[in-house]
């Protein structure tokens, strides 16, 4: 609900635009459009038209055309995982993620995992980055290095006590690295494994496997952390229980010794010197329980964890949450093409070679953030095959970050398909178009046309949609609330 006193906080453009776009005529329609969407704060626009076609007749039994919405155009969610771009479409890519997780912890039959994994071996394993220099931190009820007890919401907490000596190169291509780290730890954690069974990588391997489900995190500091959930399963997958040998400690035990063999060598360049990458000492490996046994580290507890994180990266740390590089050159600093006149040869004439397109020093980021970034833009030209300057805004980090091994449990894809399948049910069922699964006779044919106009918000649908889905959360949050009480109402009644 929007009341006047908000309204009045709005600048005078904003609200005129509030104003132009509510006393429209297609208004109505337009807020049932970004209703669907979420509330999504970036929407895409589509241009188009789409038929349903009955194959055996010819028969049109629906059509529809965009030139009949609001501007003349379909809006559809943007997608984007991240909270800090769009809240709307993050909460449901987290709501994804958290059914991927726990399937692979408490098992379910329609996303490829039975509910006998929860007598699988399960930990909860979280590797984390070596010291780069001391920082400002909460040292349980100690105080601080500098000699201070910093409050929780403490700005200088994760920043270097001694900037001018503190590693920045070398915690940027930690980040830039850490998938690769990662890589290896899956590598040797298999030959731990089979190392400690007594049997040889290929007997091992026929006779158990391991899938895991990870995601990323920064850090106050800015470096990148993973917390996986690793889990024993038999030759088959999930739906083969492990071998007897396969026990939770030699899990464990794999685990540390794989993370303390993991070494990725970076060769010296310019002023850079060779170094040898690895985990941090501070590894913690957790045993997931069941969910109601009093422990921390339950199965709802985890997927609920690792799914708050997938939807947050570096703006965390206070980095920007946008690309800065160069978008002409990619961020490389140098030029497809060699006859740019007033350049060097092979540079960039946008950036100068700096692969940068934006001025950090402009940016309104706390200082330890602007010289990580900066770190990145300085190692570009030293190590051009790892686009830092690209990821500059990631702080080095450029991999994925949430990945899961083949067999852990579904995929996000196939949860965006069902969720998909819905609403096309949804769909038909509105329209009184037939059901293929009810009468496979009655397929029909869909044929659509769809062309890109834009994306975004004007200043007024830009507040608009962010009052949908305040609202929306609110009902989703009252209605969380309520089902306790409806539960016990109906066990009552029973």
């Amino acid at each position: 609900m929007t009341d006047a006193a908000t309204l009045a906080g709005l600048d005078a453009a904003t609200l005129a635009d509030v104003l132009r776009v509510a006393g429209s005529a297609d208004f109505d329609r337009w807020q049932e459009q970004i209703k669907r969407t979420g509330g999504c704060s970036d929407p895409i626009h589509l241009v188009g038209q789409t038929k349903t076609i009955a194959p055996s007749t010819g028969t049109v039994l629906h059509a529809y055309s965009t030139v009949q919405e609001p501007g003349g155009m379909l809006r559809v969610a943007c997608g984007n995982r991240r909270a800090s771009r769009c809240p709307s479409c993050a909460w449901t890519y987290a709501g994804d993620t958290y059914h991927l997780i726990r399937a692979g912890l408490v098992g379910d039959p329609d996303k490829g995992t039975p509910h006998t994994i929860r007598d699988h071996p399960r930990v909860f394993a979280t590797l984390t980055a070596p010291s780069f220099g001391p920082v400002h931190n909460r040292p349980g009820t100690r105080a601080c290095r500098c000699g201070v007890r910093h409050p929780e919401d403490a700005p200088e907490l994760g920043t270097p006590l001694t900037p001018e000596s503190y590693d920045y190169a070398g915690a940027v291509l930690w980040n830039n690295h850490a998938s690769e780290l990662w890589r290896y730890f899956t590598i040797y954690l298999r030959r731990e494994i089979a190392k400690r069974a007594g049997l040889t990588q290929k007997d091992a391997r026929e006779q158990s496997r391991v899938s895991f489900g990870k995601v990323a995190e920064y850090q106050k500091r800015g470096a990148v952390h993973f917390h996986a959930v690793i889990r024993f399963d038999g030759p088959d997958g999930p739906d083969s229980p492990p071998p007897a040998w396969a026990t939770l400690d030699l899990l464990t035990d794999a685990i540390h010794a794989a993370a303390a063999r993991v070494a990725v060598d970076v060769p010296p360049a310019g002023d850079q010197p060779a170094r040898t990458l690895r985990w941090g000492t501070q590894l913690d490996v957790r045993p997931v329980k069941a969910f109601g046994d009093g422990s921390e580290i339950t199965e709802l507890a985890v997927a609920s964890y690792v799914a708050k994180y997938a939807t947050k990266a570096a703006e965390t740390t206070g980095a920007a949450d946008a690309p800065v590089h160069c978008r002409a050159c990619r961020g490389t600093g140098r030029s497809p093409r060699y006859d740019q006149p007033g350049s060097a040869l092979g540079q960039c004439v946008t950036c100068q070679g700096t692969g940068l397109g934006e001025d950090l020093a402009r940016l309104e980021i706390p200082q330890h953030a602007r010289r990580l970034m900066a770190a990145c833009v300085d190692l570009q030209p030293l190590y051009p095959d790892r686009n830092l300057a690209r990821w500059a805004h990631m702080l080095g980090f450029r991999g994925h970050f949430s990945t899961k091994s083949r067999r852990y449990s579904t995929t996000l894809g196939a949860l965006r398909q069902v969720r998909a399948d819905y609403r096309a049910a949804q769909q038909r069922q509105a329209l009184g178009l037939p059901d293929p699964d009810d009468n496979p006779e009655a397929t029909t044919l869909t044929v659509a046309h769809w062309t890109y106009a834009g994306h975004g918000h004007t200043p007024g649908e830009s507040w608009l949609a962010a009052n949908i889905h305040r609202d929306i959360q609110h009902n989703r949050e009252a209605a969380r609330e309520e089902l306790p009480a409806l539960l016990d109402l109906e066990g009552a009644a029973a």
